[in-house]
């Protein structure tokens, strides 16, 4: 049986998240592996996979801050609000200005509500949105709160009619980047999409962590679980008596780790459980032992 950990993985373009875990599933030797948070083909980098009992902590690692390197272009939209999209408008940016774009910026960053793009897989009455744009349908999603906790330009290239924007962005989770670029090109009057993203770290795990497939191929680097869920998520340590009861799903006292949820070991160190802190007790989220 595989190992149960984190495979971090540098994705490669062109590859869906779920091309991704078709691979490591034939590489790791079981079926039981998914992913947490999808990447667009067009982007690369850090995708988090979880394999065996690991699996069960990917919902809870979605939800992690993430940071993206980003190329906005601006003078243009596209259906999808990236490039692999069709162009529905061209306008000249050729003169929007550094400051305008810095202004942009500002304009979107913090707690921000955003329309996600029309082709996403998020669902609308249990079907995916991108699968009713392609069937030909007019598909309006409703914009949800969001925090760009950082949207720093690194540079700003004029060429011609076009403006492209290199930016680095630190986001919640559910924040499109897409949806950024096509909102600030909105803002300044000249239409935006995304031409490149890189997806440089999700909570804890960036790419100093991942691998290539074709690494991943020659050697299946997994981090274990018990260093998975200690490098995420704050640590409580119990004693035996207490070990017994959460391996179990019994609650245990809270101890005033704050929200979110708490990896639980053992006294010989092993992972047992992750709990969240209701009140004055801790509810078991996923067991473990």
């Amino acid at each position: 049986m595989a190992e149960s950990g984190l495979i971090i993985v540098d994705k490669p373009a062109e590859w869906t998240s779920h091309d991704v875990v078709g691979k490591l599933r034939r590489i790791a030797g079981t079926r039981r592996v998914g992913h947490a948070g999808t990447l667009d083909p067009m982007a690369t980098g850090v995708l988090v996979i979880g394999v065996e009992k690991a699996t069960r902590l990917l919902g809870h690692l979605a939800l992690t801050e993430k940071v993206y390197e980003a190329t906005i272009r601006l003078g243009a939209t596209t259906n999808t609000d990236d490039a692999e999209g069709e162009v529905l408008t061209t306008t000249s940016a050729a003169g929007v200005a550094e400051e305008a774009v810095l202004a942009g910026v500002a304009a979107l960053s913090g707690p921000i509500m955003q329309v996600p793009p029309q082709v996403s897989a998020i669902k609308v009455n249990g079907e995916r949105a991108y699968k009713r744009v392609r069937a030909g349908e007019d598909v309006e999603l409703k914009a949800r709160p969001v925090t760009v906790h950082a949207f720093e330009v690194t540079g700003v290239r004029h060429s011609g009619d076009v403006v492209d924007v290199d930016a680095t962005v630190r986001c919640s989770s559910g924040t499109y980047i897409r949806s950024l670029a096509r909102d600030l090109g909105a803002g300044l009057g000249v239409g935006g999409h995304l031409t490149y993203l890189r997806r440089t770290r999700v909570g804890p795990y960036d790419l100093s962590l991942a691998r290539t497939v074709e690494q991943l191929a020659e050697s299946c680097v997994v981090l274990p679980i018990g260093e998975a869920v200690s490098a995420a998520f704050p640590r409580m340590d119990v004693t035996a008596e207490q070990a017994r009861v959460v391996s179990h799903g019994g609650r245990l006292a809270s101890v005033g780790l704050g929200a979110g949820p708490i990896g639980v070991f053992g006294p010989e160190g092993e992972l047992l459980a992750l709990v969240e802190e209701q009140g004055k007790s801790a509810k078991p989220l996923a067991v473990f032992a």
